[in-house]
């Protein structure tokens, strides 16, 4: 996947967790941000990065964003490789 379909899965999935009322203040509480960073930083790929990782965390929300948006359930895993940090996610 290359960094711009990679970036669009990420605005997609940013607007799906903005449009979660249930959601969006679970990652707001866990990434310390606040509403105005969702609007300053939506182009900000490192920011990208931090909303897939976000919801790749619970297979439920994958399913939930891919069905709302019509994606197979890999492809918010793979947006996230694609963005800058992948290198250094580590699952352990």
């Amino acid at each position: 996947m290359n960094a711009d379909r990679a970036e669009i899965i990420a605005l997609q999935a940013l607007a799906w967790l903005v449009g979660n009322d249930a959601l969006c203040p679970v990652f707001l509480g866990a990434t310390g941000g606040s509403e105005q960073d969702l609007r300053a930083r939506a182009a900000d790929p490192d920011f990208q990065a931090s909303v897939l990782e976000f919801i790749t965390m619970d297979d439920a929300w994958v399913v939930a964003f891919c069905d709302s948006v019509g994606l197979a359930y890999d492809q918010p895993l793979r947006a996230r490789y694609a963005l800058p940090g992948a290198e250094q996610v580590s699952w352990t």
